[in-house]
């Protein structure tokens, strides 16, 4: 039977809002986006063959490929926006939504004023995930993961990163992986069963477990000899990523682990400066990793040696809130020259959310920056973090159909709308997923055209 989302015209959009290109936006440019008014969209196949103002379309001149794709967006099916506003779809590019376990207890606390390093030298913290998680079944893991995805396509969000990190052992870490990859799976036919797209990253050095206690060097050549090169023949992740940070991974035993993880065929990430000022955000600059995130204690120094490697700031305002820690100042890394990214962190310690709402009200009360750079830093600069914002992040003509309807007039209320979550239909590669709350098997579009 044909699909109903081959070929359409989605008209009658009151703003639509998207940066351009396939690269990081950096400094000044992630506030340029193009801003259209009385906005459509033609898909194709999934894909956007023609995005504009109406008026545009219906004026096309005598070029025949122009006229030519008149025609076929003249006689294709109009779906009418309702005069929302259209943005991208949001990708989510720092989470750990694989895991199970909670940790509730820890979360008041520290409301009494316990620190978060204190938690986890008593045992709590990471450690206390990995063993709820080493105790879960892939089945269990995958459908904890799919709870947990559709929470955030209900969010907007069309695509998202996966880490592993909650095992510390080869069995549980792959056993992640795999969870994450069974749960791409529900992406093969749309929207049956949809969920956000995954790219997957191995964190497998996201703490040093017992069996390894004041031996993290000898942790992370177990990585590299017993875990890595299964992760790699079975193209289980993307990236590599590290949780640098003082009296757990340090600068000396992360760069003697990312260089050999490198060397293996992988892309670098790095936890850096989240707890103390170590140095892991000047660590990711050197090793050009594509980002370095959390950077709450980042120098100037480090931030200046980011914007010049094109090393992508991810800068994760949940966890700042979650811990009531200071902001990262995203105006003064964008004013340095960073291209920045925004992220949730869901994880089940220090940051039990996957609010983009919060993000956005965040983003522009607390951390200087505007609305525009903000839904950059949550649509390209998070897929270029990614490294494919080749084919999403922005509206542009041969990219994936990821987007957002919103319930406002303008993209501006995603700020000003605070904490609210304006999404009321999410198309991904140009068929309607979720709608009003609600996930859809399919999405007849009968009565809107």
């Amino acid at each position: 039977m044909p699909s109903v989302y081959n070929r359409y015209c989605l008209h009658n959009i009151s703003e639509l809002w998207t940066p351009e290109g396939s690269l990081a936006a950096a400094g000044a440019a992630m506030a340029r986006l193009k801003k259209l008014h009385h906005a459509c969209l033609y898909v194709v196949d999934g894909r956007i063959a023609w995005v504009g103002e109406e008026s545009a379309l219906a004026a096309m001149g005598s070029d025949p490929a122009a006229n030519s794709l008149k025609r076929e967006a003249a006689l294709a099916p109009r779906i009418d926006a309702g005069e929302r506003a259209c943005v991208p779809g949001f990708v989510d590019s720092h989470t750990h939504f694989v895991f199970a376990g909670w940790r509730d207890d820890e979360f008041y606390w520290r409301t009494q004023g316990v620190p978060y390093m204190e938690i986890h030298r008593r045992g709590g913290g990471i450690l206390r995930s990995v063993e709820a998680t080493r105790a879960a079944t892939e089945g269990e893991l995958i459908d904890l993961g799919r709870a947990r995805l559709n929470r955030m396509l209900s969010l907007g969000v069309t695509t998202v990163e996966g880490k592993s990190g909650y095992g510390l052992d080869r069995d549980t870490e792959l056993r992640q992986l795999y969870a994450m990859r069974a749960l791409k799976g529900n992406n093969q036919v749309l929207p049956l069963g949809a969920v956000p797209d995954i790219v997957s990253t191995f964190l497998g050095a996201h703490s040093v477990p017992h069996e390894f206690a004041g031996r993290p060097r000898a942790f992370l050549a177990y990585l590299l000899d017993a875990v890595l090169p299964t992760v790699r023949a079975q193209n289980l992740a993307s990236f590599v990523d590290i949780f640098c940070e003082k009296g757990v991974f340090e600068l000396e035993d992360s760069r003697w682990y990312l260089e050999r993880a490198r060397a293996a065929g992988f892309a670098l990430k790095l936890h850096a400066d989240e707890v103390a000022p170590l140095g892991g955000t000047g660590l990711a600059a050197e090793l050009a990793a594509v980002s370095a995130d959390h950077l709450l204690k980042a120098s100037e120094a480090h931030i200046q040696a980011l914007a010049k490697a094109g090393t992508i700031a991810c800068l994760l305002p949940l966890t700042a809130f979650s811990l009531r820690e200071p902001y990262a100042n995203g105006r003064h890394f964008i004013d340095a020259g960073c291209a920045v990214a925004l992220a949730s962190d869901f994880n089940p310690g220090s940051c039990n959310s996957q609010s983009i709402p919060l993000i956005f009200a965040l983003a522009v009360l607390q951390m200087g920056m505007t609305v525009e750079e903000a839904l950059t830093g949550l649509t390209l600069n998070g897929a270029a973090s990614l490294k494919i914002a080749d084919r999403v992040g922005t509206l542009e003509i041969g990219k994936d159909a990821d987007f957002l309807l919103l319930d406002a007039p303008s993209p501006s209320h995603l700020a000003y709308h605070s904490g609210m979550n304006l999404v009321v239909e999410v198309y991904k590669r140009g068929a309607l997923v979720w709608k009003n709350g609600n996930a859809l098997d399919a999405a007849p579009f009968d009565s809107r055209v």
